[in-house]
């Protein structure tokens, strides 16, 4: 998804279109952003994983994605020489939970995660606004997670780790496990409850771990009627009091939310980027 404006009431021109092969994705992006309304500078958030450490010599990059045909593919610095502009550049996660920061269901939150639940799982971590990045930035969807095989002997569907939290619980584990994709499965299937209790493991590491004032729950298997409730419920059983604040007992209502700016969440954010590369040419996010 390309857009060329300032926020989400003002776009300018957007356009959306299947990626395919690394020429051909970033020619046409390349492209977009040559004709029309001139970009002052350009944020990317990219799939991943990908480096964003901005004094590496790989800086810009995608690295070990699973997606065919991408690995160790130059992104940032390609439109950056071909457009001649300032370009920031962080994982797709990450660029979502700054526009959800800053327009949408995470305003105002000190410490922030916008986790997405679809063809995989990710989060993007801010703190104060800025993007959270360590060694690399936070891939959230292959920490471990509890696995009763005996309750669930599926073996899990990332090619990398098997039972990894996304391997268990994203959008393409639950349609191999059941046979049906989650939008076929009525509300009933046991399926959604399996679901709220992988995700609200994943959700506990994240409490613990990041301690994030409010969590942003989206993408396209969150979508389902009645499953943010769920997963409320199960994190609360999972905590089981010990950590005390309003927030994960009976006011998790605002603490456990959906996204306000739905799809748009990462192009948006991806227009924060750009402005924050406005004012300096080589922004990068604090490394904590």
């Amino acid at each position: 998804m390309c857009a060329v404006g300032g926020g989400p009431d003002d776009i300018a021109r957007e356009e959306q279109f299947p990626t395919a092969g690394p020429d051909e994705t970033l020619e046409r992006i390349t492209e977009f952003f040559r004709s029309g309304a001139t970009a002052e500078a350009i944020g990317i958030g990219s799939f991943g994983p990908v480096d964003v450490d901005p004094s590496s010599p790989t800086w810009g990059y995608v690295t070990t994605t699973p997606k065919r045909g991408w690995r160790h593919v130059a992104v940032a610095p390609v439109l950056r020489d071909r457009l001649a502009v300032p370009v920031a550049f962080d994982h797709d996660v990450g660029a979502a939970a700054l526009g959800e920061y800053r327009w949408g269901a995470g305003s105002q939150a000190r410490a922030l995660s916008y986790l997405t639940v679809g063809t995989g799982i990710g989060a993007g971590l801010l703190i104060n606004g800025k993007p959270w990045h360590g060694l690399i930035h936070p891939e959230v969807g292959h920490i471990r997670i509890p696995h009763d095989r005996d309750r669930d002997p599926f073996p899990g569907v990332c090619p990398m780790h098997g039972d990894c939290w996304e391997g268990l619980a994203s959008g393409p584990a639950i349609e191999r496990r059941w046979g049906k994709a989650g939008s076929d499965l009525p509300d009933e299937h046991p399926a959604w409850e399996l679901e709220a209790e992988y995700l609200a493991l994943g959700i506990l590491s994240l409490v613990c771990v990041f301690s994030p004032d409010r969590i942003v729950a989206g993408g396209g298997v969150m979508e389902r009627r009645g499953l943010l409730e769920k997963v409320r419920t199960r994190l609360r059983g999972l905590l089981a009091g010990y950590l005390e604040t309003p927030l994960l007992g009976e006011e998790i209502g605002a603490f456990l939310v959906p996204p306000a700016l739905g799809d748009r969440a990462g192009v948006l954010g991806a227009i924060a980027l750009a402005e924050a590369a406005l004012g300096d040419a080589e922004f990068s996010a604090p490394r904590c």
